[in-house]
């Protein structure tokens, strides 16, 4: 192992980030056949049905604020490899302060699910698997971005050296994606 991580530490940037990169095309492949999965089994044990109950006006409100999350955290990240700081630090703080106000429109969406189809039914379970894994990786999405900005602010990241910006924008395109399979899939399919 330590010959392994002295190879690493020694290689030139552009192999790390290459093997960085595929690392999170791994993972993030991974993580897609987990949601392929509860996905694919909402449809195995409720078939197209959905409860009459569900707010769409909050679901369609949240899942606009995650796409312009996606919107700020690209800007972010295009910001840094431009060499401007000041823009970097000013939207990754606008994709987390969105990425709260998402995870906010979730809570309320618990609230009322919890209400109308609790977890003891085979839509709630569902419901609640899949809007709690994906609620899990938008906070640890969060926790990231704020990595990234307290790293950013004191200084870490450059033109050339924004790998952990890139990997954790790619990470949160990921989550936003995955909520665009959800989206329709707990809310428009009937």
């Amino acid at each position: 192992m330590a010959i392994a991580t002295a190879f690493h530490d020694d290689a030139p940037v552009t192999f790390r980030t290459r093997a960085n990169r595929i690392g999170l095309w791994l993972f993030i492949a991974s993580e897609t056949f987990l949601f392929a999965a509860i996905i694919s089994t909402r449809y195995a044990l409720a078939g197209t049905d959905r409860p009459e109950h569900l707010n769409q006006g909050l679901a369609l409100a949240i899942t606009s604020v995650l796409l312009c999350s996606s919107i700020s955290a690209y800007m972010a990240e295009t910001s840094i490899v431009r060499g401007d700081r000041t823009s970097f630090l000013r939207f990754t703080w606008l994709t987390i302060a969105l990425g709260l106000m998402f995870m906010v429109g979730v809570t309320l969406e618990w609230n009322e699910g919890l209400r109308d189809f609790p977890p003891g039914t085979i839509y709630g379970s569902i419901f609640f698997t899949l809007i709690g894994l994906h609620a899990f990786h938008v906070a640890t999405g969060l926790l990231a971005l704020l990595v990234v900005a307290n790293l950013g602010h004191r200084g870490h990241f450059d033109t050339g050296s924004s790998w952990g910006v890139e990997g954790c924008v790619k990470y949160w395109h990921f989550v936003d994606l995955a909520w665009v399979v959800i989206y329709p899939t707990l809310y428009l399919v009937s």
